[in-house]
């Protein structure tokens, strides 16, 4: 029997839901029929706000943004902020916009949501997937256990932060 946290367990009553695994030939599963979408919150002063996320996630006790399955009608901003609300507690008109990271692997896609951050900008009720929110210094992030999409995908996403820095 799955676990009540247990992805897999999902029936998709909505046919409009994202919430089930991609699998591609290989194996590789993904999460979200429609893709995902998360969202890097950027502060200058601060750095970057990262989830550490429970261990009964995907990818358990690592740190990432917060995001999730992309609901069919949803796009990449949409679906980032009503998964960082709902994993963080975050008001999301404390953040600007500023670009999209998409990783595409034809059957499946994820977009990074890049957005500034304002001082206002707090994560103070997070939900059952996340341990910890936190705001790590850019230098710093390469030293936590990130979560592997998200470690791959560091490298760009910093150049884009300092490039806006």
């Amino acid at each position: 029997m799955a676990s009540a946290h247990d992805h897999s367990a999902h029936k998709n009553p909505d046919p409009d839901s994202g919430d089930a695994w991609v699998v591609a030939a290989t194996g590789e599963k993904y999460w979200g029929r429609f893709g995902a979408a998360g969202l890097l919150a950027y502060d200058p002063d601060r750095g970057i706000l990262l989830q550490h996320r429970a261990e009964w996630t995907s990818h358990g006790d690592t740190w990432g943004v917060p995001g999730g399955a992309r609901h069919r009608t949803e796009d990449a901003v949409t679906a980032a902020f009503r998964e960082t609300v709902e994993e963080t507690g975050i008001n999301t008109d404390s953040l600007t916009v500023i670009t999209e990271y998409k990783i595409d692997k034809q059957i499946w896609h994820y977009t990074t949501v890049i957005a500034r951050a304002t001082a206002a900008t707090v994560a103070a009720d997070w939900n059952e997937e996340t341990i910890e929110m936190r705001w790590i210094p850019l230098p710093e992030v390469a030293s936590y256990k990130l979560h592997p999409g998200f470690r791959d995908a560091w490298p760009e996403l910093l150049e884009i932060l300092s490039a806006i820095s």
